[in-house]
Parts: C-alpha cells; sequence; structure tokens
C-alpha cells in the first residue's frame, strides 16, 4: 500500500502524524508520501518518505496542487485538517480525515457520507511509555509542546520568575508562536527559564523525565484535552493542568488541576516540591494508567489495519460529484526515499 497523508497546518514532526501514524505505516512495510510545510518549520524529511513541500496554510490551489502531486500512485489519502476536504483533486483515492479538533455533529455527519472519518474513539490518542521512567525530582518542572498565548505561555513566563527563588527551573521544550518567540527569547537571557525550541518527540520524553511536574496550562479557547498530558504520565510525572486537562488526570489521579493563574500554578508546584511522598503517588498513578491504555504500540496494529482495509475499497468522489480515481501503474510511482519534491505546493 502507498498511503499519502496531508497537513499545511501541523508542524511535519506532529508526534500524532508523524510519530504514530506515518511511523506505523513505514514499519508494517507501506510507503508514504507526505504533504507538509517543511520549509516552513525548517524541517528536513525522514528518508524513509516521499515528500512534498506545501506552504503553511497554502491557499485551494496550491494545496490541490500539492495534494495532486502527493497522490500520484497513492491507494489512500489521510488528511489532518478539515479545510483540505475543500481542496482535494477530482481524481483521487479513498479519503481519510483524522479528526482532532471538536467539530459538530452535523460536519461529522455530512464528512462520514463522503470519507472515512476517524476520531480518538477509533484511533486513540497516546504516547511512548517508558518502561521504568525515574523517580520526578525537585528542581525543575517541564512544558512539553507549543507556546502560544492560549496555550499559557505568558503564565508560564510570569511562573518561571516566581519559581527562582525557590531554586526550581522551567524548561520549555517545543516551537513557539511567532508573536511570543521574542517574549521567550528575552526571559531566557535574563535567566528566568530554558527554552529548547522544537526537540524531536523521543528526545523530548527523555529530556522530561525526572522533572517535578509536567505543565498544560491550556486556555478555555483549547477545545480539546492536551495530549501532552498523556507524555507526563507515560514518563512518570504528576501533571499540573488547568480544566481543560481535568478529563483525563482526575479519573487516574495523576496530578493537579488549577485555575489559569500564575499563583495558582506555583502553589502546585511548591506543595509538590514539599512532599515527596505525593509526587511519587501521582507520578506512579499516571504512568500506570498510561501503560495500559495510552501505550501507542498497542493501537499501532488496529490503525494500519483500517488503513490497509480503506485503501482496498473504491474512492467515493463520486458522492460529491467528482469524477473517480485511477491509479497510476505501479511502475510509474515515485520509490521511497526519493527526496523532497520542492516549491512550497505551487
Amino acid at each position: 500500500m502507498r498511503a499519502c497523508v496531508a497537513t499545511t497546518v501541523h508542524h511535519p514532526e506532529d508526534a500524532r502524524i508523524m510519530h504514530r501514524q506515518i511511523r506505523a505505516l513505514l514499519d508494517a512495510g507501506h510507503e508514504v508520501t507526505y504533504v507538509a510545510p517543511f520549509t516552513h518549520f525548517n524541517v528536513t524529511p525522514a528518508m524513509e518518505l516521499t515528500a512534498v513541500d506545501v506552504a503553511h496554510l497554502a491557499s485551494p490551489g496550491r494545496a490541490r496542487a500539492a495534494l495532486r502531486r502527493g497522490l500520484r500512485g497513492a491507494d489512500l489519502l489521510i488528511v489532518h485538517e478539515h479545510r483540505l476536504l475543500r481542496m482535494l483533486p477530482h481524481r483521487r483515492p479513498h479519503v481519510v480525515w483524522d479528526v482532532r479538533e471538536q467539530v459538530s455533529p452535523r460536519r461529522l455527519a455530512r464528512a462520514h457520507r463522503r470519507h472515512e472519518v476517524i476520531t480518538p474513539a477509533e484511533v486513540p490518542e497516546a504516547t511512548l511509555v517508558s518502561p521504568a521512567p525515574p523517580a520526578p525530582g525537585d528542581t525543575r518542572v517541564v512544558h512539553l509542546g507549543r507556546l502560544s498565548v492560549e496555550r499559557g505561555v505568558m503564565e508560564l513566563i510570569g511562573l518561571a520568575e516566581r519559581l527562582v527563588p525557590h531554586g526550581i527551573r522551567l524548561d520549555l521544550i517545543g516551537a513557539a508562536a511567532p508573536g511570543v518567540r521574542p517574549l521567550l527569547r528575552d526571559a531566557q537571557r535574563v535567566g528566568l527559564l530554558d527554552w529548547y525550541g522544537h526537540v524531536p518527540l523521543r528526545h523530548a520524553l527523555r529530556m522530561a523525565e525526572g522533572a517535578l511536574a509536567g505543565l498544560s496550562l491550556a486556555d478555555a479557547t483549547v477545545a480539546t484535552p492536551p495530549t501532552k498530558i498523556l507524555d507526563y504520565m507515560g514518563r512518570g510525572l504528576p501533571v499540573i493542568t488547568t480544566p481543560q486537562g481535568a478529563a483525563t488526570v482526575e479519573p487516574a489521579g495523576c496530578g493537579l488541576v488549577v485555575p489559569l493563574d500564575v499563583d495558582a500554578v506555583l502553589n502546585a508546584v511548591l506543595d509538590l516540591k514539599e512532599d515527596p511522598a505525593l509526587r511519587l503517588k501521582l507520578g506512579a498513578l499516571g504512568h500506570v494508567e498510561a501503560r495500559l491504555h495510552h501505550h501507542w504500540p498497542d493501537h499501532a496494529a488496529a490503525f494500519v489495519q483500517r488503513a490497509e482495509t480503506w485503501a482496498a475499497r473504491p474512492s467515493r468522489a463520486g458522492h460529491d460529484g467528482a469524477a473517480g480515481w485511477f491509479p497510476l501503474p505501479r511502475h510509474s510511482r515515485t520509490p521511497p526515499g526519493a527526496g523532497m519534491a520542492t516549491g512550497r505546493g505551487g
């Protein structure tokens, strides 16, 4: 099977896309063409991929052109944003939409009539769980993932300053939205925190190990539970989260839920620093829950099987008035690892 995986929104090293779904397909022996904004995020594609560069949030014309290039000889198309469903080439294989954001039942029903739809119920959010992570320490707290205003970057910077007198450092591991990068650079320059930028997933998870706690400070505009919480659980870290993560943390009993407020987060960090038994208990409970239910290798085979089943079905293109899909001969397909098709999707 050759699958085409496409996004113009996400970082090409997005954990769900690259390190779980694409990696599972590659490990199962399938070929993958990846349409993603490599240049925008300054990412070099993995050698196993056939890569097509596309502009970040590409216009409909450029997105459609990039998809046409990526679909050459493909048996299946997996898109990771709803807007791409409006930019599909007429000639295409079976289409799968991987849904992460909250969408209306009406939109889901409409998509189901034309395409396959993956939700977290079918392919759950997951992580790579360490078999035996070190116990939580007491000298640093960590935040994994993208840094932006809606993900609490202002509160994180304020927290870093308040933690200094207590001998606790804040490690920020992840890319940042353009508007907040100068603030992060300034905070790092004066010694308030360490910002590492984007780090490959496996290395980022190892860097998080041994922290006092993992932070998730999403505001009310973040509709879905932050997946970084599962990463913290998989590394045996207590979680400090705003209410957006409560549905994950509270049933497992693996962390503290606080308002999006610097004082509240600071108090939670200091409570854990002063209580080694509590942070060990919370970290252990989270790790057990992650190993039982959120370890990606336990879900990868089912995802691959779904993809193989869908690839064998005829396209539903006729349902929305488009012409049918006619696969190209196998000998015309671009070999895996042939390198990135340049041109930002044009």
